[in-house]
């Protein structure tokens, strides 16, 4: 016998119990972007290389340790699987010039790659939804993607996600603001651990971001990027925070919140619960006004979150918020193959219908006795079972037999129907 194989260390198989919920949460998301006008994207999985080096910064975690790069073995071209999803988005908008009759509001879904090491709420492959606006400059649409993902939190029933905000200014800030966090972190370097050295002089910013708790006490007595930000910058953030306020958002300004991407500008934000531990972003993003230009598009605003749906189902799970899967609405039950033409005959019009129908099938040691057909039938959670015996199929008829009686008020437990008139009585089993 062969040796088993196994799926890949962090990427997992999402089974039939489990994908259920998947669907649903899917579906409610697909319903929110459509209130708000949000049209959907799809984008490859693979990408070039340079487009998140360029997109993303060298030096972020992302580029320098967890993505899964590659060479075509053809052309030797330099690939990446998807770590995120937004350069993938601006590169397409930039491609095919989407942007020349005005802003688009876009939303994708799908799995994205991290080689990092798998823990609750994180893995290799993992599934992120997000939307982005592009081409839009004001801070009313930074509030609307923030006050899209509160409707969302309401329409799901989650609570104890909190929001936290921070504006990251323009690149002239940042640089003023870097060289006296360089100033302030070099003068104290002995309290530095070795990741916050190797980025002294890369991306010092990130520092602020460190959980080591030994360096606590030092970034927050740092030098605060909001005392550098100009007239424009604040008023940008003001803005934001004025509609926010006008909405009843509760939020709380963080002046360490940094986003792990380089790309970010102005606004940042993410959704916050203490429910998965350290893994406790659900939902992150901000304004990234300059990354069209930085992959050779016209240079234009946008902004955008994106969401970890494996967190966001996690958080559903613990608070009993998912749906149970829909049972099917009849189960056939065929006592010989025999019956097996007439039964397809029958199934495919309760299907057109509009009905969720189950046909027994023979296994490994036949069709099974009655009796565990009807055990069968009960477990898949059907209302009603279909008999295609050989006395009803001589009479043309079906027996069918209520299989929830206390939900079936005034049915008869069971009664024959014509075969010749489906369409006729599929309505029935349907209410």
């Amino acid at each position: 016998m062969a040796d088993k194989l196994t799926a890949v260390k962090g990427m997992n198989d999402i089974l039939p119990a489990e994908s259920a919920g998947w669907e649903w949460l899917e579906q409610q998301l697909r319903d929110l972007m459509a209130v708000y006008g949000y049209r959907n994207m799809r984008t490859p999985i693979v990408e070039p290389t340079a487009l998140f080096v360029r997109g993303l910064g060298e030096v972020t975690d992302i580029v320098e340790k967890e993505m899964y790069s590659f060479e075509d073995r053809l052309n030797g071209e330099a690939l990446t699987l998807r770590p995120e999803n937004t350069a993938g988005v601006v590169r397409a908008v930039a491609e095919h010039a989407m942007l020349y009759d005005g802003g688009k509001r876009l939303y994708y879904m799908g799995p994205m790659f991290r080689h990092e090491r798998p823990q609750r709420g994180r893995y290799r492959q993992f599934h992120q939804f997000g939307a982005e606006a592009l081409g839009f400059s004001g801070p009313d649409v930074d509030a609307e993607l923030i006050l899209m993902a509160c409707d969302l939190w309401a329409k799901l029933g989650l609570t104890g996600v909190r929001l936290e905000i921070n504006s990251l200014g323009q690149p002239a800030e940042r640089l003023a603001h870097r060289e006296a966090l360089i100033a302030y972190l070099s003068a104290n370097q002995d309290q530095l651990d070795e990741d916050a050295r190797r980025r002294l002089h890369s991306n010092p910013l990130r520092i602020l971001d460190t959980k080591n708790p030994s360096m606590q006490a030092l970034v927050n007595a740092a030098p605060r990027l909001m005392d550098h930000l100009g007239e424009a910058s604040l008023a940008h953030f003001n803005g934001l925070r004025q509609i926010l306020d006008a909405n009843g958002v509760a939020y709380t300004v963080n002046p360490r919140l940094v986003r792990g991407m380089d790309y970010y500008n102005l606004s940042v934000f993410e959704f916050v619960t203490d429910q998965l531990g350290s893994q406790g972003t659900v939902c992150a993003g901000g304004r990234y006004d300059g990354l069209i230009g930085q992959i050779g598009g016209k240079p234009a605003p946008a902004v955008g979150w994106a969401l970890g749906m494996e967190r966001i189902l996690e958080l559903l799970k613990a608070a009993a918020l998912l749906p149970a899967p829909a049972p099917v609405d009849v189960y056939a039950v065929v006592p010989t193959a025999a019956a097996w033409p007439v039964v397809a005959q029958v199934v495919r019009g309760l299907r057109a219908s509009g009905l969720r129908v189950l046909m027994h099938s023979a296994a490994q040691d036949g069709l099974g006795s009655m009796k565990s057909q009807f055990k069968r039938a009960d477990g898949s959670g059907a209302r009603y079972a279909l008999v295609f015996g050989e006395d009803e199929l001589a009479a043309g008829h079906v027996s069918v037999k209520s299989l929830r009686r206390d939900a079936q008020a005034g049915a008869a437990a069971q009664r024959q129907l014509p075969i010749d008139n489906v369409s006729g009585w599929a309505h029935e089993l349907r209410h």
